[in-house]
């Protein structure tokens, strides 16, 4: 749940408006899908104890869509030749109301839920005794569980312009909806819309962003309204004001999608969707909100000044970093180790808590120390320069001279799950390759990550900017920020399988990034009984809850007559490793079968299987891992045609022969440090350091050549000496 929303579990009695362009569709006909979920929202909330008043609009719509169909069939030739005619809007009224009526009546029958009519105009509410008595009405209803639908009865109103007249105690359906929100004493009112909510300026502009919550103070005077509803009469500029007016009284009001079918629903949850308007907005941001397009904005901004900048300045805040981290390190480690306990407070699995940890000290099975992290940092600054190197020299002509040059990608996104030892990795790499950078942790690292984002952004220079590292807050930010693909380059998620295919789903921006990581180590017939064992049990238990662990041992059925197996199995177990088999292994070694193949233990456990030869390993493997992970895969053999066959045959990012799976990680490869293991079948694959963090443009140099049809222009396409 949000926390400014907090108060949606004391919520007993709402208002839902549901707007014109939400009850009908583009041609003016009811949108009976619609209007069915709706209904069905509405009689959940009821069956759970809600009290629901609903006020409607769409009767002008539908009842001129009917009458125009009525003209048009009592036409003559001579009408139709000229089909121009204006309807009374009264008269559309009245025909609308009784269709849209009798459909709100069928659709909650078949619910088993009852309804009741209410036409009323501004003059009735001029009456004393009618607001009372409507009052004393209603809640008689509500007690029985009835549903009352309310509406403007603009049949017999005596405004002088329906549509344009704003005068009187209400003027639309959206000012009815917020005046019944006070004379019922609702908790809550919602305005369905024909969008997600109100937006900075017209929704159809990409620059314009969600507004969650609504600040008089603050967006009163930068809103730019669109076009009003194609078949209401006030559109977002209604809505507002009677959110305004009611918020303001002491009601809060949402304004939301109508087209999604649970979106009242998920408002009563807390969810942070559509905006809120409250009279206590403007205490909830004494700090200054920052969106998600700003931070992106900010984050390219200082990228650029990032790039500007010589090569050895930037190695210098890379080591400004590492000193920062060691010179903070008992802040770390008490705001760490905070993180850890209320993780084993709240009963998270040991291999999550295993990742969360950051310790100073020698590196063990449980965590990560905070020397390390900066060595990795020093080790980066040291690399070779990553910006601008040239990749490739062309002579297109005499005097005409093409490169083609190293350059970052711009702004990219990480969302990652504990391991806060990441935020230190991937923010170094981003300064190494001139990128800026926005960070999503999860909550179980919170604080973790809040110290580590301030420990580096205070040794990035002021010319540069803190905001070249942005660190997301809220998980309700990532939404917003996966639809900016004109500002975000790149999204890398690290995280459980189920992050990285929801963030897939939900971006146009391209995403890197693996999800399980199922890593095999097949153990051949020919292989060294000592060696086997080294690398089996390391690959398992030096870390095992890392994606680069094994998670699955193959062993050649030769192996288990001649006791290797036997051994093998021991030793694991000898180790604290929970065994689990495959359809042989199980029978054979009398363990218990894996219900899957396709597990993640990220703990000190293993599937074991027994295959025939080289060939089956390769086949299970790719069978099991195929486009599910695809992550690291090891043969252990003294057979050089069986470890060829294994390494050419095997499409994992990273294949080994006869050494652990833990050596897939960026730092033992040199990298300096990783941005995360890919097993996307992109630019970048395995380990993904700085390169994989950097794209390509080209720089011609000429000396005033133009093309002018090829005619005057001898090509060369000369490969030139770097």
């Amino acid at each position: 749940m949000d926390p400014s929303r907090s108060f949606m579990t004391n919520v007993k009695r709402l208002i839902v408006k549901v707007g014109t362009a939400v009850v009908t569709r583009a041609d003016g006909r009811l949108a009976v899908g619609r209007l069915g979920a709706l209904c069905e929202q509405l009689k959940e909330l009821n069956s759970q104890g809600y009290e629901i008043v609903l006020v409607t609009s769409g009767a002008v719509g539908l009842g001129r869509q009917r009458l125009r169909y009525r003209k048009l069939v009592n036409s003559s030739l001579a009408d139709l030749q000229n089909p121009q005619f204006e309807l009374d809007g009264k008269a559309c009224a009245a025909v609308g109301q009784s269709s849209l009526m009798a459909l709100y009546d069928t659709l909650f029958s078949q619910l088993d839920v009852s309804s009741s009519q209410h036409l009323v105009t501004d003059n009735d509410f001029r009456n004393g005794s009618f607001r009372k008595q409507l009052s004393e009405t209603v809640k008689s209803l509500l007690a029985l569980k009835v549903i009352p639908i309310f509406n403007e009865n603009d049949a017999v109103s005596t405004r002088r312009a329906p549509y344009e007249d704003s005068s009187g105690i209400f003027w639309d359906n959206d000012s009815l909806a917020g005046l019944l929100a006070l004379e019922l004493q609702a908790d809550l009112l919602v305005l369905l819309s024909d969008v997600e909510g109100l937006y900075s300026g017209p929704p159809s502009d990409p620059t314009s962003k969600l507004i969650y919550t609504y600040i008089k103070e603050k967006h009163q005077g930068e809103i730019t309204f669109g076009d009003k509803s194609r078949l209401g009469r006030g559109g977002m500029t209604a809505k507002v004001n009677a959110a305004v007016c009611a918020a303001y009284a002491g009601i809060p009001v949402v304004i939301t999608s109508g087209y999604a079918t649970d979106s009242i629903i998920k408002v009563l949850q807390g969810k942070r969707i559509g905006t809120l308007f409250h009279q206590d907005a403007h205490l909830w941001t004494s700090v200054k909100e920052v969106g998600a397009r700003e931070m992106a904005v900010a984050a390219r901004e200082s990228s650029r000044r990032l790039q500007a900048m010589h090569s050895d300045d930037r190695r210098k805040i890379l080591l400004d970093i590492a000193d920062a981290l060691e010179a903070n390190e008992s802040l770390i480690t008490v705001e760490n180790e905070a993180d850890v306990a209320a993780a084993q407070d709240a009963g998270y699995e040991k291999s999550l808590v295993a990742r969360l940890a950051l310790k100073p000290g020698k590196a063990s099975i449980f965590f990560i120390p905070i020397a390390s992290l900066a060595k990795s940092i020093r080790v980066l600054a040291e690399m070779e320069e990553p910006i601008g190197r040239v990749l490739k020299k062309t002579e297109l002509a005499d005097g005409l001279i093409l490169e083609k040059t190293s350059s970052p990608l711009g702004v990219l996104l990480i969302v990652f799950e504990s391991r806060p030892d990441a935020l230190v990795q991937i923010a170094s790499l981003a300064v190494r390759s001139g990128n800026g950078l926005l960070l999503k942790g999860g909550k179980e690292a919170k604080r973790s990550n809040a110290i580590l984002h301030k420990v580096i952004t205070s040794a990035i220079p002021k010319n540069i900017g803190e905001k070249l590292i942005g660190l997301v807050a809220s998980r309700e930010d990532i939404p917003d920020l996966l639809k900016l693909d004109d500002v975000i380059d790149l999204v890398i998620p690290r995280g459980s399988n189920k992050l990285v295919s929801e963030i897939k789903e939900s971006t146009k921006i391209p995403v890197l990034g693996h999800s399980d990581g199922i890593c095999h180590v097949y153990v051949d017939k020919s292989a060294k009984v000592d060696m086997a064992k080294r690398i089996v049990l390391d690959a398992k238990t030096d870390y095992p809850a890392a994606c680069n662990a094994m998670e699955t041992l193959l062993v050649h059925k030769d192996l288990s007559s001649n006791g290797f197996l036997s051994e093998l199995i021991m030793e694991l177990q000898h180790e604290g490793v929970t065994l689990h088999g495959g359809p042989r292994a199980s029978s054979l070694l009398n363990i218990p079968e894996a219900h899957s193949f396709h597990h993640e233990y990220n703990s000190m456990a293993c599937t074991v299987e027994i295959v025939d030869d080289v060939q089956a390993a390769i086949d299970h493997i790719h069978q099991h891992g195929r486009h599910a992970t695809s992550h690291t895969d090891c043969i252990v053999t003294e057979n050089h045609e069986a470890a060829e066959i294994f390494l050419n045959g095997v499409d994992s990012a990273a294949v080994f022969h006869n050494a652990s799976t833990r050596f897939c990680d960026g730092a033992r490869f040199g990298l300096g440090a990783e941005v995360g293991i890919s097993t996307s079948r992109i630019h970048a694959r395995g380990p993904v350091g700085v390169e994989g963090l950097l794209t390509t443009r080209w720089v011609l140099r000429g000396s005033g050549q133009v093309v002018a049809g090829d005619k005057g222009v001898i090509y060369t396409h000369r490969d030139l000496a770097l």
